[in-house]
């Protein structure tokens, strides 16, 4: 019989500077990180999710298709935080139709594209805090 539910995720990217790439999850967005394992590190980002950082000596050098999205009702408030570091912004805060989101992006320092985005669909589950 299939199990109904997954306890925890974790998703990895790559990076070839991994102090530099860790600084902005840990210092910049605010990830708490959980383990660190010397060449990975891996960082809370939601209750039972996770985001894990290795370095790796020839990481993917395309970064197409690979969007790390954090959710929040907060776009415009980490747009305006955001701005104080030397980021690259794709995209400033804006309405997306299609997908009836508000979001922005901007480059981590290893150029994956970090969304930072809010559902506006009523459908949109809304977080689960587990304790």
């Amino acid at each position: 019989m299939k199990p109904k539910i997954f306890d925890q995720f974790v998703s990895f990217i790559y990076c070839e500077d991994l102090e530099k790439t860790c600084q902005f999850y840990e210092k910049i967005i605010g990830l708490e990180m959980v383990l660190d394992q010397g060449p990975c590190r891996i960082f809370r980002v939601a209750p039972n999710a996770f985001l894990g950082v290795c370095v790796q000596m020839d990481p993917p050098k395309e970064k197409k298709g690979i969007i790390i999205t954090f959710v929040t009702k907060e776009v415009n408030g980490w747009y305006e935080y955001l701005k104080q570091f030397p980021l690259v912004f794709e995209k400033t805060p804006q309405f997306n139709d299609k997908f009836n989101i508000y979001h922005l992006f901007v480059r981590d320092p290893a150029g994956y594209l970090v969304e930072i985005q809010e559902f506006k669909d009523p459908k949109w589950p809304q977080p689960e805090i587990r304790r």
